[in-house]
């Protein structure tokens, strides 16, 4: 959980995620939108893989990982199913193969905004308790901004045509449980693709946002 030194590692790894997002922006700026947005399960595998090679591997770590990945997909199953959690959507068809209706590419999701974002708050010398609040508030606040992009890119929609409120409440409810669980057991890291990563995400959607 300590900070780490940059190394080549590190460096080829952000690269990497930085490159791949540029190239997404370009390519989703222009006339071949479409073509682009059926690369996005490409790039959310790549930037969860270069997370997940940039921290030291442990058994703890695969478990976690793993536990995440089934939360976020079955917390998203209660979800389209149920509309208790986050309201009444629906996924669409750019987020790749489903299972159940949910994309399996969801689960993944969870794990990279988990680690990432509790990635960004580790160095700061708070109880675990107010890490968990942190990092589920920059979690929540960057589905703000993936929001209105995801809807347009027709990653889901919600089908009363807004987003509801409710939703960024339970992205917060169910995000802060899991971010103290991992924060506890010492399974997220800091280092350079970690942090980096949250913030390549911000500027991502961010641009997206205001083009």
């Amino acid at each position: 959980m300590t900070r780490n030194k940059l190394s080549v590692k590190h460096i080829v790894l952000l690269a990497v995620i930085v490159i791949f997002h540029a190239v997404g922006l370009i390519g989703l700026s222009s006339g071949s939108r479409d073509y682009f947005l059926t690369l996005s399960p490409l790039n959310l595998a790549i930037s969860i893989s270069c997370l997940l090679l940039s921290m030291r591997f442990s058994a703890r770590l695969a478990i976690d990982v793993l536990l995440v990945g089934i939360v976020g997909f079955v917390v998203e199953w209660v979800g389209v199913h149920t509309h208790i959690l986050f309201g009444d959507y629906s996924y669409g068809e750019n987020l790749g193969w489903k299972w159940l209706e949910i994309p399996l590419m969801i689960g993944m999701n969870w794990i990279m905004l988990s680690f990432s974002s509790i990635a960004c708050v580790l160095h700061l010398k708070i109880p675990d308790g107010l890490k968990a609040l942190f990092s589920a508030l920059l979690m929540t606040g960057l589905d703000v901004l993936i929001e209105p992009v995801a809807v347009q890119s027709g990653f889901w929609s919600w089908n009363n045509g807004t987003i509801p409120l409710y939703n960024y409440a339970c992205w917060f409810l169910v995000s802060f449980p899991i971010h103290y669980y991992l924060i506890k057991r010492k399974t997220p890291q800091q280092n350079p693709v970690t942090v980096g990563l949250f913030i390549v995400l911000v500027v991502f959607f961010g641009i997206l946002n205001c083009s």
